[in-house]
């Protein structure tokens, strides 16, 4: 009998432990739009804080987002990590997210959340302008971002066209000032000579050159260089209630495919603590979310700055009702004659389908406007001439 009670014991003991191992062995896995570099430290501390085995795929929000719905239920994918809220908003849209607790989405303002609670900011970033100090007084400083088509800042502006927060900017005027208005003022920026820069910090280091006097940027960027060089010549400015003061955030959400929805949860409450908050102010110099924590040095919080009343999800639903923008080729070439307005028709001249905003930027820019549709809406009826 004792013979028995021992080995039954033993079974036990055993059952039990390969239970905990089963759960020491699961894998928590991150798709993630926000770079290794950015939050790799952040995550590989939750790992060791919260005993937990994650694994991280990195790569671009929106090949993500496309890569979340391809896979569909067969996806490993337990969280959603995104560099801006159109993503999210769209997995969500799609029935592809878990709601989060409440108790967790209260910790930020609810213009930082989904209001269906599918999806939630941790960290945000503001767009500025930047200048160069000592080109530009604080006194001649645009107002706002109709100012920069004056003939006083002729080829002295820079921007990134083809990054994802500038398309976020261009998606939000849209919603504020409507499409025409939206045109008229690339157009009038190309003619008025901005100048192209593949991404947010060759506009910086432009500006620390003194190659241009003003910069469309995110307001982190200047603090990386700052933490370089306490000279930099470069400060921000914000303009008045318009799009270019708009406040984006990297956001989470469940994926519901998950079968670790607590860990998942424990996770996204990890990123929420002070101590994380503290994190991505100090060492990313973005804005953090959660009420209480203070802004990266030398910068106004969002809630003070003069930042547009849009909400995330208007962007998100009106960025998600883009069907397929299309537009002829007059309208590609900048031909005379072409309407300036955004269209849903399909236009068949040449084969040609492209988004009217190329019409601005011309024809070396669709993959990226194309891109940017795609992370926003993911019902265009794409084929392989959008992407190439």
């Amino acid at each position: 009998m004792a013979k028995f009670c021992a080995s039954a014991l033993a079974a036990v003991i055993v059952g039990t432990g390969l239970a905990v191992n089963a759960q020491q062995s699961k894998t928590l896995t991150i798709y993630s739009g926000r770079e290794e570099k950015l939050i790799g430290p952040l995550i590989e501390k939750a790992k060791k804080d919260l005993k937990l085995n994650i694994q991280v795929r990195y790569g671009d929000t929106a090949e993500l987002a496309i890569a979340l719905l391809e896979e569909g239920n067969n996806s490993r994918a337990d969280m959603f990590f995104a560099q801006d809220a159109g993503a999210l908003g769209t997995l969500q849209q799609r029935g592809r997210t878990l709601a989060i607790p409440a108790a967790t989405l209260n910790k930020v303002n609810s213009r930082y959340r989904s209001p269906s609670g599918n999806w939630m900011g941790i960290s945000g970033r503001a767009r500025v302008i930047n200048y160069n100090t000592k080109l530009v007084k604080q006194g001649d400083l645009p107002k706002s971002i109709w100012e920069l088509t004056q003939p006083k800042w002729r080829g002295k502006v820079g921007w990134a066209p083809t990054n994802g927060s500038f398309q976020s900017f261009v998606t939000a005027m849209r919603k504020l000032e409507g499409d025409q208005k939206t045109v008229q003022w690339l157009r009038a920026m190309k003619a008025n000579g901005v100048k192209d820069y593949g991404k947010n910090t060759a506009i910086l280091e432009a500006l620390g050159r003194g190659e241009i006097h003003l910069g469309l940027a995110n307001n982190y960027y200047l603090g990386r260089f700052k933490k370089a060089n306490a000279n930099f010549p470069v400060a921000a400015h914000y303009t008045r209630r318009d799009a270019g003061s708009m406040v984006n955030i990297a956001g989470v959400s469940v994926l519901k495919t998950t079968d670790q929805r607590r860990d998942v949860e424990k996770l996204i409450n990890y990123l929420l603590t002070t101590e994380s908050q503290n994190y991505f102010a100090e060492q990313t110099t973005e804005y953090p979310l959660v009420r209480g924590t203070k802004a990266p040095t030398g910068q106004i919080p969002p809630e003070s700055s003069n930042s547009s009343s849009l909400r995330f999800e208007s962007i998100i639903r009106f960025t998600w009702y883009l069907k397929s923008f299309t537009a002829s080729r007059s309208i590609i070439n900048n031909e005379s004659g072409s309407s300036s307005t955004f269209s849903d028709a399909h236009s068949r001249s040449g084969g040609v389908r492209h988004h009217p905003t190329f019409s601005v930027f011309g024809n070396s820019g669709c993959k990226y406007w194309w891109g940017w549709v795609m992370e926003f809406n993911f019902q265009s009826p794409l084929s392989d001439d959008y992407v190439k």
